[in-house]
Formats: structure tokens, C-alpha cells, sequence
């Protein structure tokens, strides 16, 4: 089932029997499509065969001047507010974003320079990537988590990365990513049922 969405360039989609996990991706790529949005979707459908889901994208580029605008949470507009709320109430946030010039793009960045500082505390985050060559797979260690550690929150400890060449256009094809990704929420599967056990309770 797919919700009309609330606030600009954000997606809605349910699997609704259970308890639902919340989640909610924070797209950081400006392209449409992007590989970037066809690993998600691996993680996505990967996650939705272990507990039922009710997943949201945030596509920072494509929250136009009240976002782009707005130097401080008081400036945005009230769409702008409802996708910052969207991400901070998730049960699990998905952070991606396309390595640009070392490190993720500056929308990305300002998405969360606008997300209250303790929203995210101990907050499940899963962190991915993608780029041109395995060498750019650092920025997940090196820019993400850190983003993400300033905020309190329990980043997913396998991150997700997948480079150009494991794509077919924005299909992902490389099976050494889909077990990353397997393993990834493998490890975090219980914690995830009991968020979703305990929002739903």
C-alpha cells in the first residue's frame, strides 16, 4: 500500500502485519534515479523479509527554499518541519548519500544541521554509500559515523557501501554487497523487533 505523502519528496510505503518498524531513509543523492536509492532498496527489501515495515524516503534535494533557506530550525517552513519530525520519530533512520569530493554531499549535511541535537540518541542508524571506487567506502568511517556519533546515536556497526562498477544503472548486482547487507541487519534484527514492539505497544 502506498500512502500520499505529507510533506514534499517524501514516499510512504506500508507491509503492515505486526508490529511496524517505522523507517525512514534520508536520501542525499540529487539524482533521480540514483544507485544510491537502488542499494536502499536492497536494504529495504532485505529488511521487510525479517519484520513487517512502514518505510518513508526524504529526498533532501527536492525539499526546496524552505530547506535550502533556512539557516536554523526556526526559518523552515512547515513541510520542511514535518520531514525533520518524520526523521527524528523513526524507529530506524537509513543515512545515504553519494560520495562527493571525500565526503557527503553539503544538502545531506544540512538536512541534519537542522535535526535537534538529541533527536537521534540512541536512535538505530544504518549508514550507506556509494561511489566511484573502493576507496571512497572511508567516508563511512571517517564522515558518517561521526556525523552520526555527535548526534548519540547507535549507528548499525556494518555499514553499507557499493562502488560504481557493482551496479547495472542503478541496479545493484554484486552479491559480496547483498551478504554485507544481510549480515548488517542481521546483526541489529532483535533490537529492531523490540523498537518496533515497543512503538507499536
Amino acid at each position: 500500500m502506498t500512502i500520499t505523502p505529507s510533506v514534499p519528496d517524501v514516499e510512504h510505503a506500508v507491509r503492515a502485519d505486526g508490529p511496524v518498524l517505522r523507517v525512514v531513509v534520508v536520501n542525499g543523492s540529487p539524482s533521480r534515479p540514483s544507485k544510491t536509492m537502488g542499494l536502499v532498496d536492497v536494504v529495504l527489501d532485505t529488511l521487510r523479509g525479517m519484520l513487517p515495515v512502514e518505510t518513508s524516503r526524504i529526498d533532501v534535494y527536492g525539499l526546496g527554499p524552505g530547506f535550502t533557506g533556512a539557516i536554523e530550525r526556526d526559518d523552515v517552513t512547515p513541510e520542511v518541519e514535518a520531514a525533520l519530525r518524520l526523521a527524528e520519530e523513526a524507529d530506524l533512520l537509513i543515512a545515504a548519500a553519494p560520495v562527493f569530493r571525500g565526503s557527503y554531499p553539503g544538502m545531506f549535511k544540512h538536512f541534519f544541521d537542522l535535526v535537534e541535537q538529541y533527536a537521534l540518541a540512541n536512535k538505530p542508524v544504518l549508514l550507506a554509500a556509494t561511489g566511484g571506487g573502493d576507496h571512497h567506502a572511508l567516508v563511512l568511517e571517517h564522515a558518517m559515523r561521526p556525523l552520526f556519533a555527535f548526534f548519540q546515536a547507535l549507528t548499525v556497526p556494518v555499514a553499507i557501501f557499493a562502488n560504481g562498477g557493482d551496479f547495472d544503472g542503478t541496479t545493484l548486482l554484486n552479491p559480496r554487497v547483498y551478504g554485507r547487507i544481510e549480515t548488517g541487519l542481521a546483526d541489529v534484527a532483535d533490537l529492531l523487533r523490540a523498537r518496533a514492539a515497543r512503538a507499536g505497544g
